[in-house]
């Protein structure tokens, strides 16, 4: 089986790899609140903000865990969410399927494509029917196989998060999507600690993951800021996701790690200049610099000469601008002699020159 993947894919019409524009993506999560008007207001906060997707969450309490109070299933993992049985959490945060279909068309109204994690084969069957353009592999599920597989097997792209996983889970996934014949695959870089450190974040993980095998990647951000979306991009990261919320002031599950949507909009105005600024890999000059390059430094008659006086250190010198000989040329010239009379100030050309 060829383990390559394609190093250009498409998102509802958008192209995700070298050279085009990398792709925004405003995880809703469930800083809905449980309030549907809330969460179109967050589409528009991210269409406001420059976002390119929006992207949610399918499951219920019921399809993601159990209602269990026996110890496994209570958080004490030293996060944000400790002391809360996983059922009670999900309960809160999920997103009411029955809003879904509302929210994917709020969102082609405006543009912004819209796409969701599935939690179990029933949340991919009903991607499937609202027609949305990718599928996106929380990190907690990069080892649920049978789901990845169900996945890959829809021809869409497949996005997976690396927050939790080890080598042989990155490898057994990439594997069982090449496996459905699915190569529009991308790995998020993610460190699954709500807010992440800056120190844990390793985001030169991001051009290793891509070298390593031979994908697109990217940053699934859980950091305070836009420091390092803005820094995954120069690290040839093609997508950027990062939760949104209306105000952290207003709580919830992942509110507080969370941006707003004057920071998302910074985000997305960072990002952009930074793309700007990487430009091209091939080495060359703007016209601008091409323009610029008068301004070096070249060889120039510093003392007045008489036509057939010696060339030496005392009149001729590299000076600055550059209109005469280049200064490579300098050792060569002196001992040789003036063809003509040459007064001071005046560029050194091969024609002043004789042996």
């Amino acid at each position: 089986m060829e383990k390559t993947f394609n190093k250009k894919i498409m998102i509802n019409g958008h192209a995700l790899g070298t050279g085009c524009p990398v792709y925004i993506v405003a995880e809703m999560s469930a800083n809905h609140l449980m309030d549907f008007e809330r969460a179109r207001r967050i589409l528009h906060a991210a269409k406001e903000a420059g976002a390119d997707a929006v992207k949610l969450q399918t499951y219920t309490a019921d399809t993601i865990t159990i209602d269990s109070d026996k110890e496994y299933f209570q958080l004490k993992r030293g996060t944000i969410w400790d002391g809360i049985n996983l059922h009670a959490l999900y309960c809160q945060a999920y997103t009411p399927w029955e809003w879904q279909p509302k929210l994917c068309e709020e969102a082609k109204s405006l543009g912004l494509d819209c796409f969701s994690s599935p939690f179990d084969p029933t949340a991919v069957d009903f991607m499937e029917e609202l027609g949305m353009p990718a599928y996106k592999i929380a990190s907690y599920e990069i080892n649920d196989i049978p789901l990845i597989r169900r996945c890959a097997s829809k021809g869409k792209p497949v996005i997976l998060a690396t927050g939790v996983a080890e080598k042989e889970d990155i490898r057994l996934a990439l594997d069982t999507c090449l496996e459905e014949g699915n190569r529009d695959v991308l790995l998020l870089k993610c460190v699954s600690a709500y807010p992440t450190p800056y120190e844990e974040m390793n985001l030169n993980t991001i051009p290793g993951l891509a070298e390593e095998y031979d994908c697109l990647t990217g940053l699934s951000d859980h950091s305070f800021g836009h420091a390092a979306a803005v820094a995954a991009v120069a690290l040839g990261g093609c997508m950027i996701e990062k939760h949104l919320t209306l105000s952290r002031a207003d709580g919830g599950p992942d509110g507080s790690f969370s941006m707003e949507p004057a920071e998302f909009a910074e985000l997305v105005k960072n990002v952009r200049m930074v793309e700007k600024a990487l430009g091209s890999r091939e080495y060359s000059l703007t016209e601008k610099q091409k323009k610029e390059r008068e301004g070096m430094r070249s060889l120039f008659v510093v003392a007045d000469m008489a036509a057939g006086e010696e060339f030496t250190a005392e009149n001729i010198r590299s000076i600055r601008p550059g209109c005469g000989l280049p200064p490579a040329e300098y050792d060569k010239i002196l001992g040789k002699h003036a063809s003509h009379a040459l007064e001071r100030g005046e560029p050194l050309k091969h024609e002043d020159i004789v042996e």
